[in-house]
């Protein structure tokens, strides 16, 4: 059995996009809905936080490290993590006031792959992106409803994408040189009634570990695509997941408690908070953006 611990007791309404900045030795996440950006020192446990002025998605490290790339409500901006400032770059959907940006990752080249989604209506009218160093902006998929689970195999060759509402999780091969994806094939269909796949990391042996929204679990696919592991959570709606910690042996899970009413959530007392478990193998570490703010 797996250890599964609470490190940060923040009751996220929707936590969202841990990622591990090896510089400074602090995990980093969001709460979508609360405008919050959250850091954790793990080494003393101390937890601070900072609002930001629009609801931010999901977000990149950079190679400089004073800011932050930022993808949410009204686009991308260069996000200032100590004082929440959002510097406006560009918003790819103006004609779609009801979008905002969802998850998002860098490939290991330092292109930063994300999706929007409608977020008062859940509709098919997200689109998936690539912004490259230079901050080009291209538009490579439709008709997405809840973009999720971005993530790349070690070696850069395979790319992941999951619609969550369509309970999908599809592999890519990907063009590191071109930074282009092809050959799309389904690589994971979760059943109804068993939740929803969320967001992703890969471990250092290449298996796709996916926080299963709904389903109170993580789950660790194969390469292949076959199930290797559950680790059941305390909690319904884990939300995504990122190795960290010196040795990347610790894994960390971002949860949710939105739409929760108090009793479920009395019921489930660490719906929201951030919970870490050693899986028992180690990840990658973090790509930051190429671009320079």
């Amino acid at each position: 059995m797996i250890k599964v611990e609470r490190v940060a007791a923040v009751a996220n309404e929707l936590g969202e996009c841990p990622i591990w900045d090896e510089r400074s030795g602090r995990l980093l996440w969001v709460d979508i809905l609360r405008r919050t950006l959250h850091r954790l020192d793990p080494s003393s446990g101390r937890e601070s936080r900072v609002v930001t002025e629009r609801a931010v998605g999901s977000f990149a490290l950079t190679e400089t490290g004073n800011l932050l790339l930022a993808a949410g409500r009204g686009g991308l901006s260069w996000l200032d993590p100590v004082s929440g400032a959002l510097r406006p770059i560009l918003d790819p959907e103006p004609d779609r006031p009801d979008n905002r940006f969802n998850d998002g990752r860098c490939d290991r080249a330092g292109r930063f792959w994300a999706g929007t989604m409608c977020d008062p209506r859940r509709e098919p009218e997200g689109a998936l992106y690539r912004i490259g160093a230079d901050l080009s902006c291209r538009r490579f998929r439709d008709d997405i409803i809840v973009p999720n689970s971005i993530a790349w195999s070690p070696d850069g060759t395979i790319m992941y994408f999951a619609d969550t509402y369509r309970r999908t999780i599809w592999a890519f091969d990907y063009d590191q040189a071109e930074g282009t994806i092809g050959g799309e094939r389904v690589f994971a269909v979760l059943p109804e009634g068993r939740g929803r796949p969320d967001g992703s990391a890969v471990d250092a042996d290449g298996c796709l570990w996916n926080a299963v929204y709904g389903g109170g679990r993580l789950v660790r696919y194969r390469p292949d695509g076959r199930i290797d592991r559950e680790v059941p959570l305390p909690v319904s709606a884990p939300t995504c997941c990122a190795f960290g910690e010196g040795d990347l042996g610790t894994l960390y899970v971002t949860s949710a408690c939105q739409r929760m009413n108090e009793a479920e959530r009395a019921r489930e007392p660490e719906a929201g908070n951030l919970l870490a478990l050693r899986p028992g193998v180690g990840g990658l570490p973090e790509s930051r953006f190429a671009g320079v703010p």
